[in-house]
């Protein structure tokens, strides 16, 4: 993977990750005034984390970064992600899918002692298209 700036998100915690990877799947948007997307069509996502926190764990970390991305590649490579449970009664929109990602790996994250946040989900669909998604609020312990 090629070194990609990404937006930064501000915050007063000590610690800051980033975990980058990417996953490949097809999707379509179900509505007519879609255009193209509304059939069935493959992109290779590139993705990005910003995890932070205060407390680290008992090997010094936030989180591993091999978790990171058994979250999200493991459930989303090669899959048709409309047929997916993640997006039953949404559209898998790139918007949609960073928003998912986001409250999947906060989900982990919440399991965890050291309590990291998740504060960005940067999803890159296309070279000239991404999506980044920021909760609106985080608990800052």
């Amino acid at each position: 993977m090629f070194q990609q700036n990404y937006p930064s998100v501000q915050h007063d915690y000590q610690f800051e990750l980033n975990k980058d990877f990417n996953f490949s799947a097809a999707h379509y948007i179900p509505s007519e005034d879609a255009g193209k997307c509304m059939r069935t069509h493959g992109h290779t996502y590139f993705v990005n984390l910003t995890i932070a926190g205060d407390t680290l764990d008992h090997n010094g970390f936030l989180v591993n970064f091999s978790e990171l991305k058994k979250i999200v590649h493991g459930q989303f490579d090669h899959q048709l992600l409309n047929e997916l449970p993640q997006f039953t009664g949404k559209s898998p929109s790139t918007e949609v899918v960073a928003q998912t990602i986001y409250e999947m790996v906060q989900s982990a994250l919440d399991e965890r002692q050291n309590k990291p946040q998740c504060l960005q989900v940067y999803v890159r669909e296309t070279p000239t298209s991404y999506v980044v998604f920021r909760p609106k609020e985080t608990s800052h312990e």
